[in-house]
């Protein structure tokens, strides 16, 4: 099987089955609207941001991640944002969470974006992976998430 990473505005017969799965992964019942409005949202070619993105075969998708404006988090005078992050756990510890991240770091420099940053409660994940922590952010309830950035160049 070869599996490649696609942003779904260039895969539309995926585009249902993406929303499906990204909410699935990050998703709660009371939110499945917002993620179909996002992710339908993201497919006009004409706007950088957002865009969302599978490592998909056909119509199998096993990891997704988006590229976003803001990771509705306190610092909102930072973007993109690297997000929605998820390969299924079959598929985990084979270096396809270092190819999405590296194929986020490309796509950003290509929309002329010379950081890239993320926001997690991970520890050690991302200092392997070349990131450097940044700061701390605030969700909504207070909560604190560490900011890591990345220089797309």
């Amino acid at each position: 099987m070869k599996f490649k990473i696609s942003e779904i505005s260039k895969r539309p017969e995926l585009i249902e089955k993406a929303i499906e799965y990204i909410w699935g992964c990050w998703g709660k019942d009371s939110n499945y609207k917002f993620y179909r409005d996002c992710i339908l949202n993201s497919t006009d070619d004409k706007k950088a941001l957002p865009k969302f993105y599978v490592y998909a075969n056909k119509d199998e998708i096993i990891a997704s991640y988006a590229l976003l404006t803001n990771d509705l988090i306190s610092r909102q005078d930072l973007m993109p944002w690297f997000a929605c992050l998820y390969v299924n756990k079959a598929h985990r510890n084979k270096g396809i969470a270092g190819k999405l991240l590296e194929h986020g770091l490309q796509e950003s420099k290509k929309k002329g974006f010379d950081f890239l940053y993320l926001a997690t409660d991970h520890e050690n994940f991302y200092e392997k992976k070349g990131w450097s922590f940044f700061t701390n952010g605030y969700e909504l309830d207070d909560s604190v998430f560490k900011i890591y950035c990345k220089s797309t160049s």
